[in-house]
């Protein structure tokens, strides 16, 4: 899922900001920020831009104020070009090219889910240009993990070797599937993990009404402790009490609070029920339930059966299928891994809840 946090604000979290500190440091001219989703690698490449572009940048960042933060917020810096899939470009404000939106707008194609070749092509050309104003021209890509290979080879020659100065960020939430010889030509930044207190205390400086603590911790226990995940999770106004209530609604085949949620944040979640259970069959902690919110576990094998099938059904989850036919049909199998009677235990075994 993308990140949705607004890339005008100048105010970069707090997580982020020390991370933002030590990239301005890196002489690179390519840089991979890497980790799982919702950590903010795509408000962190943002501000990483909008520093390399600031006409007076401070030791924090941008400055916030110039005509060249200005024209990257209103997405008119001649000399910063953005690479997203189309689908991307248009969730987070970016102009698409015209011929691309004149083709969207007559419904003659979907916007793309992937990096287009003739969209590498165009930041190729790009970089190529003089500059306009600034000392650097600046490529952002993201998510990176979304460039096809026709598009990933296109950018290899300039990516490893830029004319002037031209520097690249590369936001990634997927760095296994970047191809090998892209990872090669960037120095890697893992993101850092925020702690609770500071994810609650963004949360609670972000979102209006100020959601309480138990429930911006339900909303970070949900999306795996990964703030910018717990926007959507906010989005939907989930509470602790339909949270907690999942786990053995999903066993009995019941949709219970699901009902108006899409079938990604649906399979997201079955796919956190089989996690928990599966943890808890082995005797470790759940990580995104409690264990008491827990139903009573079927076999261990059916459980890593069921799981295998999520993730199989993830590849294809935004196909236009019938979405109340499919999320039926991962219900009803959900039921039926549940109603599977659990294996006998040996003594000194882990006990099933």
């Amino acid at each position: 899922m993308t990140e949705s946090v607004s890339s005008g604000q100048n105010a970069v979290p707090a997580w982020l900001q020390d991370q933002l500190l030590s990239l301005l440091q890196q002489r690179g001219h390519a840089l991979l920020l890497s980790g799982p989703p919702g950590l903010g690698q795509y408000p962190l490449a943002y501000a990483l831009a909008k520093a390399w572009l600031c006409d007076q940048p401070t030791l924090a960042g941008a400055c916030g104020q110039c005509a060249s933060c200005h024209s990257v917020d209103v997405r008119a810096h001649p000399d910063l070009h953005v690479l997203l899939p189309e689908t991307v470009a248009l969730e987070l404000n970016w102009p698409l090219p015209s011929a691309a939106q004149d083709e969207i707008d007559k419904k003659s194609r979907k916007p793309s889910r992937w990096i287009r070749v003739d969209a590498a092509r165009a930041a190729v050309a790009f970089t190529q240009m003089t500059r306009a104003r600034s000392r650097f021209q600046v490529v952002l890509i993201y998510p990176a993990q979304r460039l096809n290979v026709e598009s990933a080879n296109t950018l290899l020659k300039t990516l490893e070797e830029p004319p002037g100065d031209v520097r690249f960020v590369l936001a990634c939430e997927a760095s296994h599937m970047l191809l090998p010889t892209i990872r090669s030509r960037c120095l890697t930044h893992n993101m850092s993990w925020p702690s609770t207190e500071t994810s609650q205390q963004w949360l609670a400086s972000t979102l209006q009404p100020t959601p309480s603590p138990e429930t911006a911790t339900t909303w970070l226990q949900a999306a795996g402790g990964r703030p910018m995940d717990a926007l959507t999770w906010a989005e939907l106004g989930l509470t602790h009490a339909q949270w907690s209530s999942l786990p053995k609604s999903i066993a009995k085949g019941q949709l219970g609070h699901m009902q108006d949620w899409t079938p990604a944040v649906i399979l997201d979640t079955l796919q956190k029920v089989a996690h928990d259970t599966q943890s808890a069959w082995v005797g470790a902690t759940p990580r995104f339930f409690a264990a008491a919110d827990l139903p009573t576990l079927p076999h261990l094998r059916a459980l890593e059966q069921w799981a295998l099938r999520l993730s199989t059904w993830r590849r294809t989850v935004e196909h236009p299928y019938n979405a109340g036919l499919q999320t039926e049909a991962w219900l009803c199998d959900a039921a039926i891994v549940f109603a599977t009677a659990a294996k006998p235990q040996r003594a000194g075994s882990p006990t099933p809840h």
